[in-house]
């Protein structure tokens, strides 16, 4: 049996076929792969979304300090508290007027007229004065605590201004509540809206969960 030849015009037609349709499929791959390519260029990630949204968290230490720097001021009467004995209990009294009332913060006091000072950082949310209180300080911080300066003769702050700890924001005075005080601050610490004892607080770190 003869074999068969083919005719030598043959073999370059079927190279050619052969060249021409590789280069048809990797031209329709590269087209695929660019609308692909565009398509996911052109989408919103959600990632993406996701990050710019989140807040990391970061906890870091504060310190509460001393609403005074003068070594001189002491404590004159304590917050009182429910759970002290009887005798503390009597000493952290303010009677005015034929009536006994239980002391809702610490009053410090001294001979001399000493500045008064912000416990940590934040805004003034109310000044004012009052007849039987003397000037007055309210100052918001972070963590919702708000801290209350009383009894004061002179004021350096207004409402809205923002507070650093340690900035000065009026002086020591009297007032006609605790008459036999004398020259002292009173001071006064609020914890989500609930009164505390300052002592408890004062001079104590704490975590500070903060978003950055």
């Amino acid at each position: 049996m003869k074999r068969r030849k083919l005719k030598q015009f043959v073999i370059p037609s079927i190279m050619f076929l052969f060249l021409l349709s590789l280069t048809l499929i990797i031209t329709v791959y590269n087209m695929k792969g660019n609308k692909t390519k565009e398509k996911y260029q052109n989408a919103t990630y959600v990632t993406s979304i996701i990050l710019d949204k989140e807040l990391p968290v970061i906890n870091t230490k504060i310190n509460i300090i001393n609403p005074y720097t003068d070594a001189s001021v002491k404590i004159g009467k304590n917050y009182y508290d429910y759970k002290a004995d009887a005798q503390s209990q009597e000493k952290s009294l303010i009677y005015h007027d034929n009536t006994y009332m239980q002391n809702s913060g610490v009053d410090y006091i001294s001979e001399n007229v000493f500045d008064v000072n912000s416990i940590l950082d934040g805004t003034v949310i109310e000044v004012k004065e009052d007849d039987m209180l003397g000037k007055i300080v309210e100052i918001k911080h972070e963590n919702d605590y708000i801290s209350i300066y009383q009894s004061l003769s002179e004021v350096k702050v207004k409402k809205g201004d923002i507070i650093k700890q340690g900035q000065v924001i009026g002086k020591s005075g009297k007032n006609e509540l605790d008459k036999e005080m004398g020259n002292h601050l009173h001071f006064e610490l609020y914890l989500n809206g609930q009164i505390v004892d300052p002592n408890l607080y004062l001079n104590k770190e704490f975590e500070n969960e903060k978003s950055n």
